[in-house]
């Protein structure tokens, strides 16, 4: 692995649906290396809603060959995968983050007592209290879901054809409703991997900081990519 460039590795779900710049299975969508690997059989609906059953063992594989490849971090491309960040952080040899909600604890530190962090979600049913627990975060944390029919819905499982303005005016429309409900509201975090390409835009409709797959990625593999710092150019005072 020290001959390696050090590389974030990313462990992918088995789906077809296009990746656009933002998206986390988009090499653009990243400024550091990057590396993938796919999990055949992992499909959305295994993962968010049967829980992952019977898979786990295939993405400690997948996280290793990524470390064989020398990827020094990893992330995943479902959100959901939370359920297992315990697991899979104690059988890989290098830090993972299996979901963006791990940032939601200290998010919530951030921006003080009186404000709440939100969740966008996917599925906001299948995002239960289990999940927030196994993130460390409030089970008590407010949260918004994609529509039932909606374009991300069919983009994700239908089949459907991207369709990027449709998509973002799901997802603004999701952040303005969440805002309404929560008064309080001080920060976003978007649970789904595949809601980065909108985070712009979700900032400018609320007004609010917004924290996705991408920032955890990047503020993790940055603890495992350290510059090298030596002398001094100049004096400061």
């Amino acid at each position: 692995m020290q001959h390696q460039q050090r590389s974030l590795g990313v462990i992918m779900l088995d789906t077809g649906f296009p990746r656009p710049p933002g998206d986390v299975g988009n090499p653009a969508s990243w400024e550091t290396p990057v590396r993938f690997k796919k999990v055949t059989g992992a499909s959305p609906d295994k993962i968010i809603r049967q829980g992952g059953a019977g898979l786990i063992e295939d993405f400690v594989i997948a996280g290793e060959a990524l470390i064989a490849e020398g990827c020094s971090a990893l992330v995943t491309s479902c959100g959901f995968m939370a359920r297992h960040q315990s697991a899979l952080s104690a059988k890989l040899s290098v830090p993972i983050a299996t979901s963006s909600l791990l940032q939601l604890s200290m998010v919530s530190t951030l921006i003080g007592p009186q404000r709440k962090v939100g969740v966008i979600t996917y599925d906001e049913a299948s995002l239960d209290d289990a999940i927030f627990a196994a993130c460390g975060a409030d089970v008590r944390t407010p949260r918004i879901g994609m529509p039932d029919g909606g374009a991300f819905r069919e983009l994700i499982e239908g089949g459907g054809t991207y369709d990027h303005a449709a998509l973002e005016a799901e997802i603004t429309h999701a952040a303005q409703e969440l805002k309404s409900r929560e008064p309080d509201l001080g920060a976003v975090v978007l649970e789904c991997t595949n809601m980065p390409p909108f985070a712009q835009a979700v900032a400018k409709t609320c007004g609010l900081p917004v924290f996705d797959v991408l920032s955890l990625g990047h503020w993790l593999f940055s603890s495992t990519s350290s510059r090298a710092f030596t002398g001094m150019s100049e004096r400061v005072n």
